[in-house]
């Protein structure tokens, strides 16, 4: 079986975090825009919220749920929430996250409010009969006005591989081979994913040398795609040939590892800055700030004890 780890979702994550620009081709070719790839893009905080969830033994849990990315191009916000599975709490998550950023750009007065709604869609990295092709969330007033607010899913194995090149879909490239799972897992005859893993190597490596894709965006890409296949291989007598076609595991420095150690513990602190900031502001209490720290940044309690510590400092 593959690893029960959240290898797709911090493929995800990264990618969002240090190569936003590449998801512009997403938005352009998901909501008919044509907004150019170095258009300013604006990631936005991506406030939590709390939902109950009922344990195995009938307990009740409150657990926080963080939606995928929020970005905001020009005068529009886009929501896009990337799915391994189909999921049937779906549609009722892309409303709560739809109001938590209503909320941020909201308009009102004594008499009147106006909450622009984001765009939103879901992008299904694996389809089953149940993947649905659209969701909607359906309004219903008192007075018997209904509203629907629907989107077209992105269904990644409808895709074929020329049309993500030819639309510049970077951040589906390392998703592709997911499609492939049961033959990569199971069997014998994985010439069909190598075939398209070399396509994708190739045409990665085409658009660098044309200067649509930069050095770092290129290596991580290629890390990516060897992340979702050691994920589904789980070292089986496959990974090793897939895992060679984007040029095998690259081998970091010592100089290169505590570069990268320190970048990520800038990142930390400064999420950690936002977390403690944001939840006092909403006047959250320090136990829920604390369970949003250990949960968003994954630090222990007694770390996430010293971020609320330092970063309190000028609310007292």
């Amino acid at each position: 079986m593959p690893k029960k780890t959240p290898d797709y979702d911090n493929v995800f994550k990264t990618m969002k975090m240090k190569h936003k620009r590449l998801f512009v081709s997403v938005i352009n070719d998901v909501f008919g825009k044509d907004y150019p790839l170095n258009v300013k893009v604006d990631v936005l905080p991506s406030e939590g919220y709390l939902t109950e969830n009922e344990s195995a033994d009938g307990s009740k849990e409150i657990e926080e749920q963080i939606s995928d990315f929020l970005i905001k191009i020009k005068d529009e916000v886009y929501l896009l929430e990337c799915q391994s599975y189909d999921d049937g709490s779906m549609a009722i998550r892309i409303a709560e996250y739809a109001f938590i950023v209503a909320r941020q750009f909201a308009v009102w007065d004594i008499e009147k409010a106006t909450i622009p709604m984001p765009r939103f869609t879901v992008i299904y990295v694996k389809q089953t009969e149940k993947t649905p092709k659209t969701t909607t969330i359906t309004f219903t007033f008192p007075d018997g006005q209904c509203v629907n607010y629907k989107s077209n899913n992105v269904i990644l194995e409808e895709l074929t591989k020329e049309y993500i090149i030819e639309k510049k879909l970077f951040p589906y490239i390392p998703f592709y081979i997911a499609r492939y799972e049961k033959d990569l897992v199971s069997g014998d005859d994985i010439e069909a994913a190598v075939d398209d893993l070399e396509y994708f190597r190739d045409e990665i490596i085409r658009l660098h040398n044309e200067s649509e894709l930069s050095d770092q965006e290129m290596a991580d890409l290629m890390g990516f795609v060897n992340t979702i296949v050691t994920h589904i291989t789980n070292g089986n007598k496959n990974e090793e040939r897939l895992v060679n076609v984007m040029g095998g595991r690259i081998i970091e420095t010592q100089t290169e590892k505590w570069i990268r150690q320190g970048l990520e513990q800038g990142m930390r602190q400064g999420e950690a800055k936002m977390i403690v900031e944001l939840g006092q502001e909403d006047g959250l209490t320090d136990e829920v700030i604390l369970n949003r720290l250990q949960k968003k940044i994954g630090v222990s309690y007694e770390e996430a004890e010293t971020y609320l510590t330092e970063y309190s400092k000028q609310f007292v």
